[in-house]
């Protein structure tokens, strides 16, 4: 699978999530899997967007295809967009599908690891914060994925942001000690993506 992770600044936002409703044509690609996507808590004018494709080779043929037709209707209404194309590793719990319906936020965040350090960090992220957050009440699921350059995504849906904050302030500096992250990992960025229902393909 395939996880492509948008991110861009909106100027128009009446007229970027009117072209946001176009993409509802997507469910009869061939190979697309889902999407969904919201705005950062962090940044509201920062839009990020989630699509899943079962391969490589499917996502190509749309984006030959029909991307181009389905994106102009929201032209000018965004800058600096920034995309990423992850290949699946691996579930953070289990059984990860694709879906945001039952999800409120998501979590996205973007590591680059450190050369020589990409076994010991795929390796931590199975067996200290995989298990950690799939314990986690409110955590509903979540997928890891890699890029080239050592850059991986992991990426996690959430009943509710409060639930996710207190993960986040009850565990992660501890989990962060117990995983050497700081020795793993050379940059990390990410989000907590409030979603809206209007965007779920």
């Amino acid at each position: 699978m395939l996880v492509k992770w948008i991110r861009c600044t909106v100027i128009d936002r009446r007229g970027f999530e009117r072209g946001q409703r176009k993409w509802a044509g997507l469910p009869g690609e061939p190979g697309f899997r889902g999407q969904g996507g919201g705005w950062s808590r962090e940044r509201p004018e920062v839009a990020h967007i989630f699509s899943f494709w079962e391969s490589r080779a499917f996502y190509d043929s749309f984006m030959a295809r029909s991307h181009d037709r389905l994106a102009a209707a929201q032209a000018g209404t965004y800058k600096n967009m920034q995309v990423g194309l992850f290949d699946y590793r691996f579930d953070v719990k289990t059984g990860f599908e694709p879906r945001f319906t039952d999800a409120d936020v998501v979590r996205v965040a973007h590591c680059t690891v450190r050369e020589g350090r990409v076994e010991h960090f795929s390796l931590m992220q199975e067996k200290v914060w995989n298990p950690a957050m799939a314990g986690s009440p409110g955590m509903l699921r979540g997928v890891f994925g890699e890029a080239p350059g050592n850059e991986f995504l992991v990426l996690s849906m959430w009943q509710s942001a409060a639930e996710h904050g207190k993960y986040r302030a009850e565990r992660v500096e501890r989990l962060s000690l117990r995983a050497q992250t700081d020795a793993d990992v050379a940059g990390l960025s990410g989000a907590v993506v409030q979603l809206e229902p209007s965007w779920t393909v």
